[in-house]
C-alpha cells in the first residue's frame, strides 16, 4: 500500500509540472524507455564480436558496416526494452526500483510507448536487413520475439525464467558476428556461451538485492521460502565456475594469445570468488559486489579478446 501511495504521489507531481518542463523532459523519458544501461553492454559485445569476426587487414576495416550493425542492433534492443516496460507497466508500479519509469509516472502514455516500441523495433530489423545482412536481422528479430513472448511472461510464473531469458539475452555476439562474416562459426557460439553463463550470476545479484521488490510485484524470479537460498547459490556459483574454462577455449584453439589467457583466467576466478561468496553469505552487500564484478568482467574479457587476437 505504501508503494502504491508513493507511485500515485509521483504521478500527481508529474502531471502538475508546468507544460514547458514536461515537454523538455519528453526526449529523456523516451530515452529511458529504451533501457540505455542495458544497451551499453549489448553495444560492447556486438562491437567486440564484429571485430573478432572481421579483424583489421591491410585492406582496412569496415567501419561503416560496424556503425550500421550497431545502430540497427541498438534500435531493436531499445524497442525491446520499451515493449518490455509497456507489458510490465502495472507491475513496475509496485516496485521501488522501477517506480520512476515514464510509464509508471504517466509522463508517457501506454499507447505512445507501444507505438514507439513497435516502430523502433521494426525500424531496427529493417535497417539491419537492408544495411547489413538478412542473418543479423533474423537473429535480432528472433531475440526480440523470444524475450517478449517467452521470458517476460514467465517471470511471473516460474524461477526458470532466468534460463529462458538467458537464451535470447546471449544473442548480441551472434548478431555482431553474423553482421561481419555473414555466417556463424564455432567461435561465435563460444562468445554466445560466455554471455549466456555470465547472465546467471549477474541476474542473481540483482534478484537478491531486490527480492522484496520482486515479491511485492508478484515476480517468480526466485523460489519461495527456503528454496531460494539453494537456488541463488547454484545459479550464481555453477555458471561462474563453468565460465572459467569456457572463456579460455579461444586461447586453447590458438585464436587468442597469452595475455588473454592470463587475463581471462584472473577475471574468471575473481568473478567466481564473488559468486561463491554470494552462494555462502547471501547479503545485499555481497550481492552488490557480485553485480559490480559482473559489470567489470564482461567488457574486460571481450576487450582482451579483441586486443590479444592472434
Amino acid at each position: 500500500m505504501e508503494t502504491e501511495s508513493l507511485v500515485e504521489q509521483i504521478a500527481l507531481l508529474a502531471k502538475s509540472e508546468p507544460h514547458e518542463k514536461r515537454l523538455a523532459r519528453v526526449p529523456a523519458d523516451y530515452w529511458a524507455l529504451t533501457k540505455p544501461e542495458v544497451n551499453l553492454l549489448i553495444a560492447i559485445t556486438v562491437v567486440a564480436s564484429f571485430c573478432l569476426a572481421r579483424p583489421a587487414t591491410l585492406q582496412g576495416f569496415p567501419y561503416a558496416l560496424l556503425i550500421h550493425t550497431l545502430l540497427g542492433t541498438l534500435l531493436i534492443a531499445g524497442g525491446t526494452g520499451t515493449l518490455n516496460q509497456f507489458i510490465e507497466r502495472q507491475f513496475d508500479s509496485k516496485m521501488r526500483r522501477t517506480s520512476r519509469r515514464p510509464l509508471v509516472t504517466g509522463s508517457i502514455s501506454p499507447a505512445a510507448a507501444l507505438w514507439f516500441g513497435i516502430l523502433v523495433s521494426l525500424g531496427g530489423a529493417a535497417y539491419l536487413a537492408l544495411a547489413v545482412n538478412t542473418l543479423s536481422s533474423l537473429i535480432a528479430g528472433l531475440t526480440l520475439v523470444s524475450y517478449l513472448v517467452a521470458y517476460t511472461p514467465l517471470k511471473r510464473k516460474t524461477p526458470m525464467c532466468t534460463l529462458i531469458g538467458a537464451l535470447p539475452g546471449a544473442a548480441p555476439p551472434l548478431i555482431g558476428w553474423a553482421a561481419a562474416s555473414g555466417s556463424l562459426s564455432v567461435e561465435a557460439w563460444i562468445l554466445y556461451s560466455v554471455l549466456f553463463l555470465w547472465q546467471f550470476p549477474h541476474f542473481m545479484a540483482i534478484a537478491w538485492m531486490y527480492r522484496e521488490d520482486y515479491d511485492r510485484a508478484g515476480y517468480q524470479v526466485l523460489p519461495p521460502g527456503q528454496k531460494r537460498y539453494l537456488f541463488v547459490a547454484l545459479q550464481s556459483f555453477v555458471p561462474a565456475l563453468l565460465l572459467v574454462p569456457i572463456s579460455l577455449i579461444p586461447a586453447f584453439l590458438g585464436e587468442e594469445g597469452r595475455i588473454y589467457f592470463v587475463g581471462a583466467a584472473l577475471l574468471g576466478l575473481t568473478f567466481l570468488y564473488c559468486a561463491a561468496r554470494l552462494a555462502v553469505i547471501r547479503s545485499n552487500v555481497i550481492a552488490r559486489q557480485l553485480l559490480l564484478a559482473s559489470i567489470i568482467y564482461l567488457p574486460a574479457v571481450f576487450l582482451l579478446m579483441v586486443l590479444d587476437r592472434n
